[in-house]
């Protein structure tokens, strides 16, 4: 039987280098976007070109309903679910913390915590051996920001993934006899279309003399801990946090 696995926020950078990986290691992947259906399309239409099978499915991780009627569709097209990446996320402009509002603090936990808590409590109804399921593994996508704090630029995002560390380190201990794995991935400087959404877009460039590494990371370097996590291969790894950040 194959796999399915669902990526959150897969249509572009993290979470479409991930898409592709895993469709050529054999999982069949539902590639989630919020609003850039036609990028979403793209990389299902990339998998597809090399013999795998995606599809793609709209939702807004903040918005329950919307969660629930993704999860309904990958399991009535694709099949049960084994694999869950909780990639989606934002960041906002760079500022401090007396300039921010309360209204950018409630997207940043919105979409980056309550999502992705929301989407592994409905995978969990799915793969848990409790609820009949057959196991799987859940990969959050947390952030070195949750070690570095990110002050005078993006605090709250930093602190919204150190609760992901928090929350991935509790449920894998949850769930750990039930057959889920629940593990995170920390990325640091890494060249994808969220730094110009934050209003920098050439901050890997800017920054990337601070990484012992002198560079920046790709999403392709990220995707393949994502999908290592994802495997057998790492069937006794949980709960563990992973950093993918050059050395930073």
């Amino acid at each position: 039987m194959r796999k399915v696995l669902l990526v959150t926020g897969g249509s572009r950078g993290i979470g479409a280098a991930t898409c592709i990986l895993a469709a050529q290691k054999g999982w069949d992947v539902a590639v989630n976007y919020s609003a850039n259906a036609q990028a979403a399309e793209g990389v299902v239409e990339q998998i597809k070109a090399a013999g795998g099978r995606a599809i793609s499915v709209q939702a807004d991780v903040a918005h329950e309903d919307q969660v629930l009627a993704m999860f309904q569709k990958v399991r009535a097209e694709l099949g049960p679910l084994q694999g869950l990446v909780n990639n989606a996320g934002v960041v906002d402009v760079s500022a401090r913390l007396d300039e921010m509002s309360m209204a950018r603090w409630r997207r940043m936990f919105d979409i980056n915590v309550l999502g992705s808590m929301l989407c592994a409590r409905e995978a969990i109804l799915e793969m848990s051996t409790r609820h009949g399921g057959v196991g799987g593994s859940i990969v959050n996508l947390s952030s070195a920001a949750a070690r570095l704090g990110s002050p005078s630029q993006y605090l709250d995002y930093a602190a919204a993934k150190g609760a992901i560390d928090s929350f991935t380190l509790g449920l894998a201990k949850e769930v750990a006899g039930e057959g889920i794995r629940v593990n995170a991935i920390r990325p640091g400087l890494i060249d994808t279309e969220i730094h110009a959404s934050g209003g920098l877009p050439n901050r890997v460039k800017d920054l990337e003399h601070l990484v012992p590494a002198k560079r920046g990371g790709s999403a392709m370097e990220v995707a393949q801990a994502i999908v290592w996590l994802l495997s057998d291969d790492a069937s006794y790894t949980t709960m563990s946090l992973i950093d993918v950040s050059g050395g930073r």
